[in-house]
């Protein structure tokens, strides 16, 4: 499989349709009937977001291989049409707009990430058309277009941190350090944290931003272990993630400390997590998915098993936790909506969203208010007994304990974070 870069109007598509789904549709006998139904999208495959793009991508590529097993949509083909935005979101506009006017296709699926959505959002609201997010944060908070919907298990800033601020309640915790890369995404989450904190009474003693892409963080957390927190919650991104944990485990953050974590993006990654070990011991931080029983809704076991597989051939996410199962979601919501309604117009399909919940391998999904979930389901889990390059631990039970919501809880917060670490 090749991914294409889009540059200006001389982007090169990339048709993704699987001749093995149609091997398989001929196989039992099934036919999908008339042009193929074409989905539209950018995602990154090169540049910041490339790696979990490639991931991210598998997934729907795995949804689109079963879809056409079974027959396809409508009796026709579904086709991936498939633009790589290079992580770039000034590439986005134009990309959709050729989707759109060029290509033909029938529905849209939003990019990977916030930054590369934002930019399309007044495109598709002014078209009147159906976009389903792909792991954005607040796109449509000003756009307020109600033919959104994103995949994401988050609604508001407060749905990230609110596990992890719980969990500090619950133990007593007085004071926080925030530690957060100077972006819009991550100040505004950090923002969530800092309004929970403060609702709850607790003493800021630290609070410190950062330049994208620092490298060095050793002055940072001295001066932060200085400070003596109770909790200390950070937002960054993962070469950043990478970074401060490694300067934790080198320098420690102290006795006081009760939480390590929150808001790291990459930690929930397998070569990093495979690259960092027995230094994530202790972290607690949020995830969208692990292979925890209070969590195994059906088909996600067989979908992991089969991404697996794949991803050796793809040289992606060996674990694809993260992303790729939300992303294999994506198809089924759209493949819930589409048979409900046994249609293909926008409105339709918007309206059939907005009254029903899809069933999903990741769970039930159901809007709200902006087209974010209408209840949040943002895991906070804590990396127990994790051993130095084992990669095939991190598919076992007990080694991400999720701690958060209680209604998925599946096992108990080993603390103090220096303690944790260490065990």
């Amino acid at each position: 499989m090749k991914s294409s870069r889009f540059a200006g109007a001389r982007g090169r598509r990339t048709f993704l349709a699987a001749s093995g789904a149609l091997a398989a549709a001929a196989s039992t006998g099934i036919k999908a009937q008339g042009a193929p139904i074409k989905i539209g999208l950018s995602i990154a495959q090169t540049g910041g977001l490339g790696a979990g793009g490639k991931a991210a991508l598998l997934g729907q590529q795995i949804w689109r291989d079963d879809v056409n097993a079974k027959g396809g949509l409508l009796g026709r083909k579904v086709e991936l049409v498939v633009y790589d935005d290079q992580s770039n979101p000034a590439t986005t506009p134009g990309i959709y707009t050729k989707l759109l006017d060029v290509d033909k296709v029938d529905l849209l699926v939003a990019p990977y990430g916030t930054n590369p959505t934002a930019p399309i959002m007044p495109l598709v609201k002014q078209r009147q058309l159906l976009l389903i997010g792909n792991f954005s944060f607040e796109v449509n908070e000003k756009v307020q277009h109600d033919m959104w919907f994103n995949n994401s298990p988050w609604n508001d800033s407060v749905s990230w941190s609110i596990g992890f601020m719980e969990l500090a309640k619950k133990r007593g915790a007085k004071s926080v350090a925030f530690l957060a890369a100077d972006a819009e995404f991550s100040q505004n989450l950090v923002t969530g944290a800092r309004n929970l904190a403060k609702h709850q009474g607790l003493n800021a003693v630290y609070d410190q931003k950062y330049p994208p892409n620092t490298t060095d963080f050793s002055a940072m957390i001295r001066a932060l272990k200085a400070t003596k927190p109770d909790i200390v919650f950070v937002m960054s991104y993962p070469s950043e993630s990478v970074a401060i944990v490694r300067a934790v485990n080198e320098i420690g953050l102290g006795e006081n400390v009760k939480l390590f974590g929150g808001g790291m993006v990459g930690l929930q990654f397998g070569p990093i997590m495979e690259s960092l070990g027995s230094q994530l011991n202790g972290i607690v931080n949020f995830h969208s998915y692990v292979p925890e029983k209070t969590v195994n809704y059906p088909g996600v076991g067989d979908f992991l098993k089969r991404y697996a597989e794949r991803a050796k051939v793809e040289k992606v996410d060996p674990l694809g936790f993260y992303l790729p199962p939300y992303n294999y979601a994506i198809g089924q919501i759209i493949e819930a909506a589409v048979t409900a309604t046994k249609s293909l117009d926008q409105k339709q399909l918007a309206g059939w969203l907005r009254a029903n919940e899809v069933k999903t391998i990741v769970g039930p999904m159901s809007w709200g208010k902006n087209g974010e979930w209408r209840i949040p389901r943002v895991l906070m889990v804590q990396f127990q007994g994790i051993k130095d390059k084992n990669l095939e631990q991190y598919r076992q039970p007990g080694r991400q304990v999720i701690l958060y919501p209680e209604n998925v809880k599946s096992g108990e917060l080993k603390f103090p974070y220096e303690k944790a670490r260490k065990a």
